[in-house]
């Protein structure tokens, strides 16, 4: 593996064998090899962040690299220097690099151009690294995504719901996602899907029952902040407790956070589900860096 640009990108083979290395890194922590040692990994990051930042920065440094944070303030890219441009800079100086951004393309773009190892931290088309600690969550808690039910309650086309469509296609897990019909996946992507087992639908309880687990994401994507008319159309798709009352037994909630409480997920669902919900978070440490070492010994 030369990149980790998207989930799409992955086979299933691929998918398994970073969520065991980190499970192994998860309980060998501060006890496992330092392959990054002596390296220098950038951080450009044109969109803000607490959990991305923070893991990626503890996870390099735990792995013996050094993390240089780079936010468009501080590079000239934020003042319009072409994407190649920066590619080419960076890929003389330093030996790999984590990109926060809004285009796919431009990471697509800087990984081709850089020659470096390039990490996709989230784009307005995929966040492959929350899935992967997303799945890993799913397997610590339940033991395994065969023959089970996934939910995605909220926006039907957003780069979380896009990861988990491609997640489903991979691994071959039910998923329903349920969404206002505006905010539904297109039809072109739904062919290039080609997912008989990714179920779209506008009925949140539907989605929701039998569910094993029940994800959701804020309404309103970074970006998007002042599209508060977006809002009007997802007041029935609110992870509640009245929407839980059809999960599965056991079922497990999802938030990759942040959370904004009374809007896509309750106060009273958040607090009863913190325990997996923050795992789910600490899980970003351990499941990145094993996409480094994937990268590091390719």
């Amino acid at each position: 593996m030369k990149h980790l640009l998207s989930i799409e990108e992955l086979s299933a083979t691929a998918i398994h064998s970073l969520l065991g290395d980190a499970l192994r890194l998860k309980a060998t922590r501060g006890h496992h090899e330092t392959p990054l040692t002596g390296q220098t990994w950038a951080m450009i990051f044109t969109k803000s962040s607490t959990r991305t930042r923070v893991s990626f920065e503890v996870g390099i440094r735990e792995l013996g690299g050094f993390p240089m944070f780079l936010s468009k303030n501080d590079i000239q890219l934020g003042r319009g220097e072409p994407i190649q441009d920066t590619a080419r800079v960076l890929g003389r100086m330093v030996h790999g690099a984590i990109i926060r951004t809004f285009a796919q393309q431009d990471v697509v773009d800087f990984a081709n151009i850089s020659g470096i190892p390039t990490v996709n931290a989230l784009t307005d088309d995929e966040h492959p690294c929350q899935i992967l600690a997303d799945l890993l969550t799913v397997k610590e808690l339940l033991g395994t995504w065969d023959n089970k039910k996934i939910a995605f309650i909220g926006d039907g086309f957003s780069n979380m719901t896009i990861s988990w469509m491609w997640a489903a296609k991979r691994l071959g897990f039910t998923l329903y996602v349920a969404c206002p019909p505006d905010y539904s996946p297109p039809a072109s992507f739904l062919t290039k899907l080609n997912a008989p087992n990714v179920i779209i639908t506008h009925d949140a309880t539907l989605a929701a029952k039998d569910a094993h687990v029940i994800n959701t994401d804020v309404w309103l994507s970074m970006g998007q902040e002042d599209q508060t008319e977006k809002e009007l159309a997802f007041g029935p798709y609110q992870v509640n407790e009245a929407l839980l009352t059809n999960a599965a037994s056991g079922h497990i909630v999802l938030h990759c956070l942040p959370a904004y409480r009374g809007k896509e997920i309750t106060d009273d669902v958040l607090e009863a589900h913190a325990s997996t919900i923050f795992q789910q978070a600490e899980n970003r440490l351990h499941a990145q860096k094993a996409i480094l070492v994937a990268l590091v010994l390719a």
